[in-house]
C-alpha cells in the first residue's frame, strides 16, 4: 500500500475510533515517509490513547526535529508537544524561521497562546501585536491581548483592549475580571454600573456570571462598599462552588499519601551525582496560592545570579515521562502507586534539560508554581542541589486570600468555607512532614516578615543559595519583567504590609471560616 492509501487509511480509522488499525496505517505511513509531521502528530494521539507517554513523546520529538516551512503545521506540532510536556522542545521549534514569516492572523494568534505557555509573554504579545496588523480582532483575542498587556505591564493598553472585548461580546466575565483587577478603583473611576447590567445578560448560572461577580466584588471594595462586596462575593463563590465537583475526601488523601510516602523513607535518598548538577539550579518557591510566592519570586530574581522561569509544569512532568503514564493532574492514584519506584536521577536529569533552555548565564533559576508543595519529597530526591522555599502564611489570611480569588476550576476548594479548612489542614500537615522527614531541605518562609522586613527574609533564600545579597533587590519597582499570575498587578508596586490582615474588614462574615480553622486545629 502506497503512502497516499495508508493514509487514507489511517484517517478512516480514527475516524470509526479505531485506535489499533490507526495506529497500524500510520506507521506505515512514517515507514515510506519518515518526515511526515502529521502523520507522526496523529500516532502520538494514539499511543497516548493507549497508555504509552514515553512513545508519544518520542513521535514527536522526531517530527520536531524537521524543518517546516509551513507554520500551521508546525503549531500543530508544537501544541502537540505542550500536550505532553516537552517545553524544551516547543521552544526549539519556536525559533523556526518559519514562526517569523508568518502571515496568517489566526496562525499567529495562535503561535502566540503557544509562547504564553512556555512563559514567553514579551514574544507572545510580539505576535498578538502581529495578529492584530494583520486584521485579526475578535473578543476572544481582544481579551488574550489584554491578559498578555497586563502580563507585560502595559495597563492602559491592557485596559483598553479589555473594554473594547466587552463592547463587542457583553457578559464576557473573564474580560471583566481582568479588567477589575488592573488597579485600584475610585469614586471618580469604576465600571460598577458597567458590571451590574453586564450581570443580566450572563447566563445566571456560568462560570461569565460568576466572574462577573467577583469583578463586583473587587471594584465595590476598592469603593469601600465592604457590605455591597461582600454579598457579590459570596454569589460569585456560591455560583462556582454548584459548578465545581470538589471532592475533598480525595484533596485529603493525596495529601496523606504523600506525608505516608515521606515517613517511609520514599524521598530520602538522592540519585548519584550527575555530570548536570555543577550547572545552574532551581529554587522552588512553594505554598498555597495567594501566599506571598510572587512577591518573593520577584525580589530574588533582582539579584543577578537569579532569572525567574515563572511557573513550570515540567518537573511533574518529568514524573510522567519516568512513570509512562499520561495525565492532566499534578497527581493523581496512578502516579501515586509508582513514586516508590521511580528512577529519580532520570527525572532530575530530565526536569534540568526541560529548563535550563530559560537561563541567559545565571547560576539559579525559579521555579514558582505553588502546588509543587506537593510534590516537595520527590523534588529533593531528583535534584539534591535544590533549593525549595516554601512561603506560609497566616491560615485566616491565606484561606481569604483564595476565598476571593476566583482561580476558574484550578483550585477548586478555594469556594467553599469547609473544602478550603480541610484542603489548609491537609496542606499544613504535610509541610510538617516535610520538614520532619527532609530536615534541611525545605526553607520556611513567614509571610509577615517577608512584606514587613523584605531584605531579611531575602537574606535567608540568598544564604541557602550560597549567593552574596545585593543592594535594592528587595525593591519590586526594579523588576519590569512580565509575570503572569493573579499578583502581576500589586507586584509592581514597592512591598507592603497591608494585606496581612485585609479579612478583618469581613471579620463579621469569616467568623464561620475562623471557627472551623480554629476546630481543625
Amino acid at each position: 500500500m502506497d503512502v497516499g492509501a495508508s493514509w487514507q487509511s489511517a484517517q478512516a480509522a480514527l475516524a470509526r475510533r479505531d485506535i489499533p488499525e490507526a495506529r497500524r496505517h500510520l506507521l506505515a505511513v512514517i515507514e515510506q515517509q519518515p518526515a511526515h509531521a502529521y502523520a507522526r502528530v496523529l500516532l502520538a494521539g494514539t499511543v497516548l490513547a493507549q497508555g504509552r507517554l514515553r512513545e508519544a513523546v518520542q513521535q514527536l520529538q522526531h517530527a520536531a526535529s524537521l524543518d517546516y516551512r509551513d507554520p500551521a503545521l508546525l503549531l500543530r506540532v508544537a501544541q502537540a508537544l505542550l500536550r505532553v510536556g516537552d517545553s524544551e522542545g516547543v521552544a526549539v521549534l519556536m525559533r523556526q524561521a518559519c514562526v517569523n514569516q508568518c502571515n496568517d492572523a489566526p496562525t499567529l494568534a495562535a503561535l502566540a497562546h503557544v509562547l504564553q505557555s512556555l512563559g514567553l509573554h514579551a514574544d507572545s504579545l510580539r505576535l498578538m501585536r502581529r495578529a492584530a496588523d494583520a486584521g485579526f480582532d475578535n473578543p476572544d483575542f481582544q481579551y488574550f491581548l489584554g491578559v498578555q498587556l497586563q502580563f507585560n505591564g502595559e495597563l492602559d493598553a491592557a485596559e483598553q483592549a479589555l473594554i473594547h472585548c466587552l463592547q463587542v461580546r457583553p457578559g464576557y466575565g473573564r474580560a471583566a475580571l481582568t479588567l477589575a483587577r488592573l488597579r485600584r478603583w475610585s469614586a471618580a473611576s469604576n465600571h460598577v454600573d458597567m458590571l451590574r447590567r453586564q450581570l443580566t445578560i450572563a447566563p445566571g448560572d456560568s462560570e461569565e456570571a460568576a466572574a462577573l461577580w467577583f469583578a463586583l466584588y473587587k471594584e465595590r471594595e476598592d469603593l469601600g462598599d465592604y457590605h455591597q462586596a461582600w454579598h457579590a462575593l459570596r454569589e460569585g463563590n456560591l455560583l462556582m462552588w454548584r459548578r465545581l465537583r470538589h471532592d475533598s475526601v480525595v484533596d485529603q488523601g493525596q495529601h496523606d499519601a504523600m506525608a505516608q510516602l515521606a515517613a517511609a523513607g520514599t524521598f530520602a535518598g538522592a540519585p548519584t551525582a550527575l555530570p548536570e548538577d555543577e550547572g545552574p539550579q532551581p529554587i522552588f518557591i512553594v505554598g498555597m496560592p495567594r501566599s506571598g510566592t510572587t512577591v518573593l519570586e520577584r525580589m530574588l530574581g533582582n539579584h543577578s545570579q537569579v532569572t525567574s522561569a515563572g511557573e513550570l509544569g515540567d518537573f511533574a512532568q518529568q514524573l510522567r515521562w519516568a512513570a509512562d503514564q499520561s495525565g492532566r493532574a499534578l497527581l493523581d492514584p496512578a502516579l501515586l502507586r509508582v513514586l516508590p519506584d521511580l528512577d529519580y536521577a532520570s527525572v532530575g536529569r530530565g526536569y534540568l534539560q526541560q529548563t535550563r533552555w530559560r537561563l541567559a548565564g545565571q547560576r539559579w533559576f525559579i521555579d514558582k508554581l505553588p502546588p509543587n508543595y506537593l510534590l516537595a519529597g520527590p523534588i529533593a530526591r531528583a535534584l539534591p542541589k535544590a533549593v525549595i522555599v516554601y512561603v506560609r502564611r497566616d491560615p485566616m489570611a491565606v484561606c481569604f486570600s483564595n476565598y476571593r480569588a476566583m482561580f476558574g476550576e484550578s483550585y477548586g476548594y478555594s469556594y467553599d468555607f469547609n473544602a478550603l479548612v480541610v484542603h489548609h489542614r491537609a496542606h499544613a500537615r504535610l509541610m510538617a512532614a516535610w520538614q520532619t522527614h527532609l530536615p534541611g531541605r525545605v526553607l520556611e518562609i513567614d509571610y509577615e516578615v517577608m512584606v514587613r522586613q523584605p531584605d531579611v527574609a531575602l537574606s535567608q533564600v540568598l544564604q541557602c543559595c550560597g549567593l552574596a545579597s545585593e543592594s535594592g533587590a528587595s525593591d519590586l519597582t526594579r523588576n519590569a519583567a512580565a509575570t503572569a499570575t493573579l499578583s502581576s498587578v500589586q507586584v509592581r508596586e514597592p512591598v507592603h504590609a497591608r494585606n496581612i490582615d485585609e479579612w478583618q474588614r469581613y471579620a463579621t462574615q469569616l467568623e464561620p471560616l475562623r471557627e472551623k480553622l480554629r476546630a481543625a486545629g
